[in-house]
């Protein structure tokens, strides 16, 4: 198979290369400068198929990017979403490792960032573990992110005015309320010392 065409796209980011066959393929600068490539080139089936592989990997990262530029995201999350379109695990996992290397994933700025949006939602430490681990954020960056949760107290008091709005709660109320903090990812114990300053403290 012959390579009869490298054509230079955007200002020579990126190369369209034409085969004999009529198939085209989709490169970067580095793909033409590690396998050589040039106009004419014959390549043999063994370096077809390297060829086509380095231009899938090379789609695989285009998309992280472009997965990267719309939100922030862990490397968990990037290389699930790529597999999920049909990226190999493999051509997942370098443009992950390539991601990592520029700089354009940082897993420590983005659980911080989860963990403020938690904090204004009024979740407990529970809670935001939780959402941590649902963006498949290493553990090795909960704690440094978690020092930025508001403190329970807090974010408890004013939940539980918002909730009673000044009333006093019957004993099934108590029990709702107890349940709605639970669910926000507070502990028992946080709970019932936020009812207790509140005088309003649920039967065990």
């Amino acid at each position: 198979m012959r390579l009869i065409h490298i054509k230079p796209l955007e200002e020579g980011k990126r190369f369209l290369l034409e085969l004999e066959n009529g198939e085209e393929l989709r490169c970067g600068p580095r793909e033409v400068m590690d396998l050589n490539l040039f106009p004419g080139m014959e390549l043999d089936p063994e370096a077809l198929a390297a060829l086509r592989d380095a231009c899938e990997a090379y789609g695989v990262r285009v998309k992280a990017a472009e997965q990267l530029s719309r939100r922030a995201m862990s490397a968990g999350e990037l290389e699930r979403k790529l597999r999920e379109k049909g990226a190999a695990p493999e051509h997942a996992e370098a443009a992950v490792s390539r991601m990592l290397e520029l700089g354009v994933i940082d897993e420590a700025a983005y659980a911080e960032m989860i963990i403020r949006r938690c904090g204004a939602r009024g979740y407990g430490r529970r809670r935001a573990e939780q959402e941590l681990m649902r963006h498949q954020i290493p553990r090795e960056y909960w704690a440094d992110a978690l020092e930025g949760l508001p403190a329970a107290e807090e974010k408890l008091d004013a939940l539980i005015d918002a909730r009673l709005k000044g009333g006093e709660p019957d004993e099934t109320q108590r029990r709702k309320l107890a349940a709605y903090l639970q669910r926000r990812g507070y502990s028992w114990e946080e709970i019932r010392a936020a009812l207790h300053r509140r005088d309003a403290e649920p039967q065990d």
